[in-house]
């Protein structure tokens, strides 16, 4: 079948982010927990794209040091050779979701012809795996959807040099260096050749762009071969995605979250903040677009307002379903895509509020915006471009400060005035 060339780009773009190793927040259904101190201001100074060979070799050496143990000799004779690849870390810097408005990577992400081919896939999902894990068939297709458009758009970047690339960098060495780890055992132990250990410049791999930690530790052999090929076996891909989804806690019988209407003079520190039942909100005059309520389950749980686009964009009440979500890319508009295009598969309605034609934030105004605002004494939990929950509080706070409205939605105007004020 021959899917539109669109999609397959937005595929291979939606696949570069990977799936977390950390643990949910402590309470899945509360807002994430409150990120470390700011670093020092000079952190927010950009790294060059080094691919200096010596430095890699020197690289090499210390995590054979760091991570060889009993399989060093192992390790090095997959690593002879290897060098750098500069895309790894360009891209690494600039990942679409945290750069793009929520709304611009959604609608990219969940095109009409996208849902429709969702659709046409829901039959692949195998019954057993909604029965034994809980989770929706509409959500795995949307998964498998946007990680590998339906598995035709995998990545063909070795796993192990992207890796490595990743860990030589340093902006995330610890995390890099264990998936690292974890991608050469996958090939010492004859899970996969090393010839097929491919996937994005991330290295996430296979239909539903698991990382090497979650492969190993989550992956199911769902049709008994004696193999976990999430590569060229839709049930494993569906069931692995399946299994990381419950163990993250998935939640039966409940949804992701749904699109909200705020009422008039609605407070916006609410937002991204804790976690509230549905009466709570209810009381603030927080209605759902399309009417009615939660079910007598979901509206038990602690739901999060969540404003992508700030207060002139749709408003969302998020389920902890959502940040189960976020455990494969802890992005809001990832999350928010998936569960949007699910509904679409579902033959659910669509949005009802229309997203504000904002344009991305440059590298420049991301780094900026985080300096001047941690310059102005505010913690936005790391100089690091990355638009996350720190840099919405902070810019909270500093709305709040100067009489602005508190939406915690840094724009492209906003970013520039901030820079001004340094």
């Amino acid at each position: 079948m021959r899917l539109d060339h669109r999609l397959v780009l937005i595929a291979c773009v939606s696949a570069c982010a990977p799936m977390l190793p950390e643990a949910p927040p402590a309470v899945v259904n509360a807002a994430p927990a409150p990120p470390p101190a700011s670093p020092p201001v000079a952190a927010a100074q950009e790294r060059p794209y080094s691919t200096d060979a010596a430095g890699f070799d020197g690289w090499k050496q210390g995590f054979l040091d760091r991570k060889g143990g009993a399989r060093r000799d192992a390790y090095a004779r997959q690593l002879e050779g290897l060098s750098p690849d500069p895309d790894v870390i360009r891209l690494d810097g600039n990942q679409p979701e945290f750069s793009r408005p929520a709304g611009a990577y959604i609608a990219n992400a969940i095109s009409a012809a996208r849902v429709a081919e969702g659709r046409r896939r829901l039959d692949a999902v195998p019954s057993g795996v909604v029965q034994r894990y809980g989770v929706p068939a509409e959500i795995l297709v949307a998964i498998w959807g946007l990680e590998s458009s339906f598995g035709q758009v995998q990545g063909s970047s070795d796993v192990i040099r992207s890796l490595a690339t990743l860990a030589y960098d340093g902006r995330r060495r610890d995390w890099a260096e264990d998936q690292l780890k974890h991608a050469l055992d996958i090939v010492i132990d004859g899970r996969r050749e090393r010839a097929g250990l491919l996937g994005s410049w991330a290295g996430a791999m296979g239909q539903t762009q698991f990382m090497p930690d979650n492969y190993l530790r989550l992956g199911v052999d769902h049709n008994g071969d004696g193999r976990v090929d999430i590569w060229g076996t839709d049930a494993d891909a569906l069931a692995s995605a399946a299994n990381l989804l419950a163990q993250a806690g998935w939640k039966r019988d409940q949804r992701w979250g749904y699109e909200v209407t705020l009422p008039s003079g609605f407070d916006y520190a609410l937002a991204e903040a804790d976690g509230r039942p549905w009466s709570f909100w209810a009381q603030q005059g927080v209605s759902l677009v399309r009417g009615g309520a939660p079910t007598s389950g979901e509206a038990a749980e602690n739901g999060v307002i969540l404003l992508p686009q700030g207060a002139r964009g749709p408003a969302f009440l998020a389920l902890p379903n959502h940040y189960v979500i976020r455990r494969y890319n802890n992005s809001v508009s990832y999350a928010l895509a998936i569960g949007l295009m699910a509904d679409g598969v579902a033959g659910r309605p669509g949005l009802v509020g229309t997203w504000p034609d904002d344009g991305p934030l440059s590298r420049e105004q991301r780094f900026g915006a985080q300096t001047a605002l941690a310059r102005m004494g505010y913690d936005v939990g790391g100089i690091d471009g990355v638009i996350g929950s720190g840099t919405r509080r902070a810019l909270r706070a500093w709305q709040v400060a100067n009489g602005r409205t508190p939406d915690g939605y840094l724009t492209a105007v906003l970013a520039e005035e901030l820079m001004r004020g340094m």
